[in-house]
């Protein structure tokens, strides 16, 4: 990060004459007014008070214009570790939220798909192989978002089991699958 710094510059392009009744002359200076910077203190000297004498002449003298530049230089701040985690957080945010998506559209789609073959009178058997590859690449984003983080394994297998139910009440309720009697040991 490089160091900033802040100039400020400002000009005097006229001077004040001042002459009084035994000839001698004092200068003041006399800030432009295009340059009103209030946080540069100058001092203005005389050399004798003009009053002095009683008779005063005053005269605009155009003389070069000098110019005063005054410079702060902050020092360099290293990196600000928060505001580094901030900008981390927000990346890995983006990251898992497109992970969770992905896998929730994939589940919608496999129960939308499911609800319209439960509610289907004359559906056959064949039909469950395409609900099956719709599950299959709802199965693969469940994974690739535990692989990734984005989701706790145990959501995951909640998530996978969710599904494998659904699609056995459809088989169920068409009669493509009956379950066997539990076994009460």
């Amino acid at each position: 990060m490089a160091a900033f710094s802040s100039c400020l510059v400002a000009s005097f392009s006229k001077q004040l004459t001042i002459t009084n009744s035994s000839n001698t002359t004092s200068y003041l200076s006399l800030p432009n007014p295009k340059a009103s910077l209030k946080s540069l203190s100058f001092s203005n000297f005389l050399s004798e008070t003009p009053f002095a004498n009683g008779s005063l002449a005053l005269k605009a003298v155009e003389r070069q214009t000098r110019r005063s530049v005054v410079c702060e230089a902050a020092p360099v701040q290293k990196a600000d570790s928060a505001a580094k985690r901030a900008r981390q957080a927000e990346k890995r945010r983006v990251y898992n939220k497109a992970k969770k998506s992905e896998m929730k559209t994939r589940m919608k789609t496999v129960f939308e798909a499911l609800d319209g073959l439960k509610k289907k009178t004359d559906a056959q058997s064949e039909e469950i192989v395409e609900v099956e590859k719709l599950i299959a690449a709802a199965y693969s984003a469940i994974d690739k978002a535990v692989k990734a983080g984005s989701l706790h394994r145990n959501t995951g297998a909640n998530r996978k089991s969710r599904l494998a139910r659904r699609k056995k009440a459809v088989e169920v309720h068409h009669g493509w699958y009956t379950p066997s009697a539990a076994v009460v040991a």
